[in-house]
């Protein structure tokens, strides 16, 4: 059964023509926003923390600090 599942999809996507096309625009764009955009607009703040001061304190005193007004 999961062969003749396996064996059907795949004949379909060798028969596809526009398809595999669309799939690589799917693909490219999914690769700029998750590697690109990461790299250059989310840097990793957690590197940016006191010396001697855990990531777990980090992360709470930030939370604290931004909620009090």
């Amino acid at each position: 059964m999961i062969l003749r599942i396996w064996y059907f999809y795949l004949d379909g996507f060798r028969s596809m023509t526009l398809g595999k096309t669309l799939w690589l625009i799917i693909l490219i764009k999914l690769f700029i926003m998750f590697f690109v955009l990461k790299l250059f607009f989310f840097p990793n703040f957690l590197n940016n923390r006191p010396e001697g001061e855990s990531k777990e304190e980090y992360v709470g005193n930030e939370l604290i600090n931004r909620a009090i007004p």
